[in-house]
C-alpha cells in the first residue's frame, strides 16, 4: 500500500495502536559508571552518528479477511532494510538499528523475513555498524525501540522477546499481553540474558492530550521500568521522528503539517515535551538520580520526497555515541548515556566535563577528578567544591543537508539537584532545575570550527547534576512548534546528563 503523506502520521498512529532504584544508585546489580568507566577512555573512542529507530517494508500492513491475518509486505514502510543502511551511510550515519513492528504473529515474519535481510544488508554494506531489533509493541503503552546485542543467537532473542512477550503479537489477541504486569514480566526476562537488550520509550508524548496531561506514556511507567530492569530500561526519544511531516514531495512547506506527528500537543523545537521543558519530566528523573537518557531518530517509514512525513536516517536527526566502531562499544554506549542528539546537523563533536577543584589541602586530590557525559564525578563531601565546567563542540563549516549552514547561536548550560526517589511516582517537575548560564559567541573561545566554553560552579555542596543544550535560534526556551513550520530553521543539540555526587 503506498501512503499518501497527508494521512501518513494519522494512518501510522492507527495502524501501530491496533498494533530497584535507591539515591545510591541502582539495584540488580547495574552499577552507573563514574569517571572511570572504561568506555569513554578508550583510544579509538570516537563521536559516531546513529539512529535506532528505522523501518523497513517488514514494518506489514495487514489482510484482516484472512485468519489469521496476512502480513502485506511494504504495507506501512516502504524500502529494503539494505536500501535504509545505504541511505543512512549516504548521510553519514555509522551505526542504525532495524526495527520494525508487529502485528498477528509478527515474530516469525521478524524471524523469517526481516532477519535474513539484515544479513544481506550487513554483507552489502558492511562499513554500516548494523543492530537488529524491532519497534516492541510496549505492554500498557506506546512504543519502545528494542536493540538487540550482535551474537549468533541475536534472531533468537529478538523472537523469543516478540513472541512472548509484544503485545500484538497473539492471535486472537490476548488482553493480558497489554498490561503494566507484562511489561515487568518483559523487562525481567530481558534484564537477565546473558546479553541484555537496551529499551528506548519511542515518541513518548506523542499521545498527550495536552501541556503535562499524558497519553499511553507515562513517569510511573518510566520509573517502574527503570526500577525493575535499569541496565535495560534506560531513557527515550528527545526529538522523535517524522520531522518532515511539513515539507512536500518538491520541497515546498505545508501550512497545515506538523513535526513529528505530533496531533494534541507539539513538540517543542522538535523535541518531545517530555525533554523539552527544563525542570520537566526528564528533570524530573534526573533528579532522582537516575540515569535516564534521551536519543533523536529519524522513525523512517516513507521519506518526504515519496510522499511521507519522514527524513533518511541521518538527513535531519542524528544520536552521536561515543565509541569504538563496534556493535559492543556502541550499545554500550547507549547503555550508559554517552549520548549527545542534534538536529539539521548543527554540531557534530560535543564534548562536556566536569572537573572538581579542591578547597583544603586535604583534598587536592580532587584536584584531576573528571567525568564526561554520561559519567558521574565525585567530589569532597566536607567542604564541597567548585567545579569547572568545559564545553567543547564542533560546529561544521559545511553545509547541511538542506544546503544551509547553520551556526550555533547560544549554548545553554542547565542544572538541577538530586534530591532522591520522590513519593508521588508521577512527578514530572523538578523546581530545582533551572539554566544557570548562556554563551553566545562572545563567550567562547574560537579554533576553527571548534568552540571552547569555560565556566566554573562556585561551592558545589550537593548532589546534582548538568546538561548542555544549544540552537541556532533567539528563543530562550524552545516554544511550541506551530502547524506549517520549516523544522530546517528551528534546530537544537542536547548533551547527557554529567552527574555530581558528593563523597
Amino acid at each position: 500500500m503506498r501512503l499518501n503523506r497527508k494521512s501518513f502520521p494519522m494512518l501510522a498512529v492507527t495502524l501501530l495502536a491496533t498494533a530497584a532504584f535507591t539515591t545510591q544508585g541502582f539495584t540488580n546489580g547495574f552499577q552507573p559508571p563514574t569517571a572511570e568507566a572504561k568506555g569513554s577512555s578508550k583510544k579509538e573512542a570516537a563521536w559516531l552518528a546513529g539512529d535506532h529507530h528505522v523501518h523497513s517494508e517488514w514494518s506489514v500492513g495487514w489482510d484482516n479477511s484472512t485468519t489469521p491475518p496476512t502480513p502485506i509486505k511494504g504495507g506501512d514502510a516502504i524500502y529494503p532494510i539494505t536500501k535504509n543502511a545505504q541511505m543512512a551511510k549516504s548521510y553519514g550515519v555509522d551505526w542504525m538499528v532495524s526495527t520494525d513492528h508487529g502485528g498477528p504473529n509478527h515474530s516469525k515474519v521478524n524471524l523469517e523475513e526481516a532477519y535474513p535481510e539484515v544479513l544481506k544488508a550487513r554483507e552489502a554494506v558492511p562499513d554500516m555498524i548494523l543492530f537488529y531489533g524491532m519497534e516492541l509493541d510496549t505492554p500498557a503503552a506506546d512504543h519502545s525501540s528494542l536493540i538487540i546485542p550482535k551474537t549468533d543467537q541475536e534472531s533468537q532473542t529478538l523472537y523469543n522477546i516478540e513472541s512472548k512477550f509484544n503485545k500484538r503479537d497473539p492471535y486472537p489477541t490476548d488482553p493480558q499481553r497489554d498490561t503494566e504486569s507484562n511489561m515487568i514480566n518483559t523487562l525481567n526476562y530481558m534484564k537477565d540474558l546473558e546479553e541484555p537488550p537496551v529499551l528506548f520509550a519511542n515518541h513518548p508524548a506523542r499521545s498527550a492530550n495536552a501541556d503535562g496531561v499524558w497519553g499511553q506514556d507515562t513517569p510511573q511507567e518510566f520509573r517502574n521500568w527503570n526500577d525493575t530492569a535499569p541496565n535495560v530500561s534506560v531513557g527515550m526519544e528527545g526529538a522523535p521522528g517524522h520531522q518532515a511531516g511539513a515539507i512536500n514531495p518538491d520541497g515546498s512547506i505545508d501550512p497545515k503539517g506538523s513535526r513529528g506527528g505530533y496531533g494534541s500537543f507539539p513538540t517543542m523545537g522538535g523535541f518531545d515535551q517530555m525533554s523539552a521543558k527544563v525542570g520537566g519530566l526528564w528533570d524530573s528523573m534526573l533528579g532522582e538520580g537516575r540515569h535516564w537518557w534521551i536519543t533523536s531518530t529519524s522513525d523512517s517509514h516513507v521519506n518526504w520526497r515519496d510522499g511521507g512525513s519522514d527524513f533518511w536516517p541521518g538527513e535531519y536527526s542524528k544520536t552521536y555515541v561515543k565509541a569504538e566502531k563496534t556493535h559492543a562499544d556502541i550499545l554500550d554506549g547507549l547503555r550508559n548515556g554517552r549520548v549527545f542528539v542534534t538536529t539539521g546537523d548543527l554540531i557534530n563533536e560535543l564534548d562536556v566535563t566536569a572537573q572538581a577543584v579542591g578547597k583544603s589541602p586535604a583534598h587536592a586530590e580532587s584536584n584531576g577528578n573528571r567525568a564526561s557525559i554520561g559519567e558521574t564525578l565525585n567530589i569532597p563531601k566536607k567542604d564541597g567544591s567548585d567545579v569547572t565546567i568545559t564545553i567543547r563542540f564542533k560546529d561544521p563549516n559545511v553545509a547541511n543537508n538542506h544546503g544551509d549552514n547553520p551556526k550555533v547561536n547560544r549554548v545553554d548550560l542547565i542544572m538541577g539537584k538530586v534530591t532522591g526517589k520522590v513519593e508521588d511516582r508521577s512527578t514530572a517537575t523538578n523546581p530545582t532545575t533551572n539554566v544557570v548560564a548562556r554563551f553566545d559567541e562572545s563567550k567562547w573561545k574560537q579554533d576553527g570550527e571548534y568552540m571552547t566554553i569555560t565556566y566554573t560552579l562556585k561551592d558545589v555542596n550537593q548532589d546534582s547534576y548538568i546538561r548542555v543544550r544549544g540552537t541556532n535560534t533567539n528563543e530562550l526556551e524552545p516554544s511550541v512548534d506551530p502547524k506549517g513550520e520549516d523544522p530546517w530553521k528551528d534546530l537544537w543539540f542536547y548533551s547527557n546528563p554529567i552527574f555530581m555526587n558528593l563523597k
